[in-house]
């Protein structure tokens, strides 16, 4: 039996390394929080004892004959801490059945229980298993993944609750879980439980044979188990940020702030050198600062590829314009442009006329007629340095 559990396991292992996907990059994962990666699970399956008091007496060791097997059930409930690594508490049980008399044994009398005989009993093991993902933690996490390969190891506690016994254990096994859904997996499951020799009703005392081979020694239950699983909450993991994409794109942020405040700044400028220039009232006539001033063309920026409006800030100036527009009966005139260093010609002429266009809404909007804005779309112009000022639309009042 040890030798064919050693082939199982290898033969499990080698062939779910071979079935994951190998396109999977490895990454890190971000931790879930507690309530999230949580699992129960509902299984069938088949169990076999090999009890102590049949070591040494050249009794029939075939684990899964009639007289030494039943049928059983399982539950749990687990959660995954990590894609790699889950925590499970496994009940399981029912009817076992043992290879021993069912009167108990005189040593002295007998020198060895009725062995002929099979005894059935009823039990249940509850056990605390460590899980080991090993296709997520060998092959990389994979959430389509259709094959998991989960051993396993714990600890635990049983009752024969016929022979009214109790007995503490080990217990080892292997999972293999196929996703059917973000939700349902099936579970073939395949394990050892080794537990204190009277757990089937009887002790060794006296028994002669026993050894200190593994098998020896202890009640030994091997299963073979077929169920499902339904995740809980959230079954998938996040992939831990790229810091330094993180730090790139805050990077580019504070560039296109530095540009907007420098494009700010420098029209800014551009208005208060106008205002500055502007001729002085002469004596026989009104002052014209205000007309010269309005009709000076008010611009309006854009980021780079786009026709919504980069800053409303933008529309003060516009709507002192449209207002003047409005008292004055005046027509506008809007002109959009883009950056020739970027994008096509053909680009470039759409940009200029939806932004030419988007100004224009953002005047009717405010009170100006329709039928007195005129637009125009210049395509890709050259003539602002920085690039970033040639993506912009501007607004004048035409006589």
């Amino acid at each position: 039996m040890k030798k064919l559990l050693i082939v199982l396991a290898f033969a499990g292992v080698t062939l779910g390394i071979q079935a994951q996907d190998a396109e999977v990059t490895k990454h890190s994962v971000v931790t879930n929080s507690f309530w999230q990666n949580w699992f129960i699970q509902g299984n069938f399956h088949w169990d076999a004892w090999y009890s102590t008091q049949e070591h040494g007496h050249n009794l029939d060791r075939g684990l899964f004959k009639g007289h030494r097997s039943n049928p059983g059930v399982s539950v749990a409930i687990g959660k995954w801490f990590t894609p790699g690594i889950g925590l499970r508490t496994k009940v399981q049980g029912i009817w076992g059945r043992t290879v021993i008399g069912t009167g108990g044994y005189n040593v002295a009398r007998d020198g060895y229980p009725n062995h002929n005989l099979s005894h059935g009993t009823k039990y249940w093991i509850a056990n605390e298993h460590v899980l080991f993902n090993l296709s997520n933690m060998l092959c990389g996490y994979n959430p389509n993944r259709f094959w998991s390969f989960i051993p396993f190891a714990g600890a635990g506690v049983g009752r024969n609750m016929t022979e009214n016994r109790y007995a503490m254990g080990l217990s080892l096994g292997i999972l293999n879980e196929f996703r059917l859904s973000n939700r349902f997996a099936l579970n073939v499951e395949a394990g050892w439980n080794r537990y204190e020799d009277d757990i089937d009703g009887y002790d060794r005392a006296g028994v002669a044979g026993n050894g200190k081979r593994i098998w020896r020694g202890q009640d030994n239950n091997i299963y073979g188990e077929v169920g499902l699983t339904l995740n809980l909450g959230k079954t998938t993991w996040d992939r831990v940020p790229d810091v330094d994409a993180i730090k790139a794109l805050s990077q580019a942020q504070i560039d296109a702030l530095n540009a907007r405040l420098n494009e700010a700044n420098a029209e800014n400028a551009r208005l208060q050198n106008l205002l500055k220039n502007q001729p002085k009232p002469g004596p026989t006539g009104p002052s014209k600062t205000v007309k010269e001033f309005i009709t000076t063309p008010v611009s309006v920026f854009f980021n780079i590829d786009k026709t919504n409006i980069a800053s409303k800030y933008d529309l003060v100036n516009v709507r002192a314009l449209a207002k003047y527009a409005v008292d004055n009966n005046s027509n506008l005139k809007v002109d959009g442009y883009a950056d020739s260093a970027t994008g096509s010609a053909e680009r470039n002429q759409w940009l200029s006329e939806e932004r030419a266009k988007t100004v224009k809404g953002e005047l009717v909007k405010m009170g100006v007629s329709e039928s007195k804005i005129t637009t125009q779309g210049h395509g890709g112009v050259n003539e602002l340095s920085p690039i970033s000022f040639n993506r912009r639309a501007t607004v004048r009042v035409v006589e």
